[in-house]
């Protein structure tokens, strides 16, 4: 049986270019200027821990805060604390960052630890590893990972989603992720259950990922509580409320989050970072990034550590073909088109696009023509077209009765529509704003 969701749309994959290369590892360059912004995750920003001239070295805790819904930042080098100040983002945003100048010696602190198992460890003793390793939501939202395994007593959890759909296109970190390190997912799923013990373990991986599904059957075969289980390849297949409904067919109220219906999901890399947090003792340092468009020279996929620049990534990933016509940072349907590359790498950084004229080319916006392409194809149910009227009314009541909070911005509107409408960049931008005046 293959599983799905309602609605959605079948996007060109555009994988083939990276999808059979195996993850290369990039280290930083002695010398070069690491920045660590201090607010990497959805929650309260980090306070810096460390003064300017004071020498650092590999996993020491370098940024955190006293609030529940924060993860701390670890510097992922050895090195001096060269400034703190602030710092444009892979968003476009400025954050208070801390800067340090890599020796390149990667000396490693004494707080990273081997452990042989996490049998005798407690529910507590694991989510306080994982904590204090900075771990959060991998797959994009950069949500504390302590926080989504510390459900209310009246919310129960009977199932743990591993999410691998890894449905934008270009993007195929998480396909690699699977078919390297399928143990460690695994064994980082284990963890979580024991953490979450009267829950399943649910591996979801859509079908155009062959190799992956039979690395991740064969290392899960002898494991009670644990199934892989294959979904139809479509987009957004990999978005929580859609996979959620396709694996249970349950459906997450409007407002809520999968945990209202008794879910968890995690992304692969979430899960192989707690593994690592766990056996390793290493706290969150490192990202898998996929490099890609017709810009690239070597198209392929990195694992480098956190803070270090795009453009040093991509000098060393081989460089650029030619001049990009525009720079996407994450997957061309979710993405953030950027106007700099000297930002750094941080969590929540999937991929990065160099795109060119034809790759970046869009079509000139034209009249609505009324033919529901839109509506019929949005996976959250909603009707675009009437959020978009509210939008030119500048009626953001009606904005938020038409439910326009549920949309999930994954631009799959803007995709179908013949007339190139730009709804969903209008959505995203009303939508944000709706919900910044909530949260005053």
């Amino acid at each position: 049986m293959i599983h799905t969701f309602r609605r959605g749309i079948h996007p060109n994959e555009q994988k083939q270019y990276t999808e059979n290369v195996p993850i290369n590892l990039l280290l930083p360059q002695k010398g070069s200027e690491m920045v660590y912004p201090l607010l990497q995750h959805l929650g309260t920003p980090c306070e810096p821990l460390v003064q300017i001239g004071q020498t650092v070295l590999v996993g020491e805790k370098i940024g955190d805060s006293g609030a529940f819904v924060c993860a701390p930042i670890h510097s992922s080098v050895s090195g001096v604390v060269k400034d703190i100040r602030p710092h444009l983002t892979v968003t476009g945003t400025i954050v208070n960052s801390i800067v340090i100048e890599n020796d390149g010696e990667l000396t490693e602190h004494e707080s990273i630890k081997l452990r042989d198992s996490f049998e005798g460890y407690s529910r507590e003793q694991i989510l306080t590893i994982i904590r204090e390793a900075g771990i959060v939501g991998l797959g994009g939202a950069g949500f504390p990972s302590h926080v989504k395994l510390s459900p209310p007593p009246d919310k129960p959890i009977d199932t743990v989603i591993v999410n691998g759909c890894e449905c934008e296109p270009y993007l195929t970190t998480d396909n690699r992720v699977m078919i390297e390190e399928a143990d460690r997912i695994i064994l980082g799923l284990q963890i979580i259950l024991k953490v979450v013990p009267n829950a399943r373990g649910v591996i979801a991986i859509e079908d155009n990922k062959p190799e992956a599904i039979a690395a991740l059957k064969k290392h899960c075969a002898a494991i009670d509580g644990v199934d892989v289980v294959v979904l139809q390849t479509k987009y957004p297949q990999g978005a929580e409320k859609q996979l959620v409904y396709a694996i249970t067919h349950r459906e997450v109220p409007s407002g809520g989050l999968p945990l209202d219906v008794s879910c968890i999901v995690h992304n692969v890399d979430t899960v192989i970072a707690i593994h690592r947090a766990f056996f390793r003792g290493r706290p969150l340092m490192r990202k898998v990034v996929t490099i890609a468009g017709g810009a690239v020279r070597e198209p392929g996929n990195y694992k480098v550590r956190l803070g270090m620049k795009l453009s040093d990534l991509v000098q060393q990933a081989g460089g650029l073909a030619g001049p990009p016509a525009k720079v996407v940072v994450g997957g061309p349907m979710m993405g953030v088109a950027i106007f700099d590359i000297n930002v750094p790498i941080v969590k929540t950084t999937s991929g990065v696009l160099f795109l060119t004229e034809q790759e970046a080319y869009i079509p000139p916006e034209k009249n609505c023509i009324r033919c529901g392409q839109c509506v019929e194809h949005c996976p959250a149910g909603l009707i675009p077209t009437e959020l978009n009227t509210d939008i030119l009314r500048e009626e953001g009541d009606m904005f938020v009765k038409h439910n326009g909070l549920d949309c999930i911005e994954c631009g799959s509107c803007s995709y179908i529509c013949p007339s190139k409408r730009r709804l969903s960049q209008a959505i995203r931008t009303v939508r944000r704003v709706e919900l910044a005046k909530r949260r005053k």
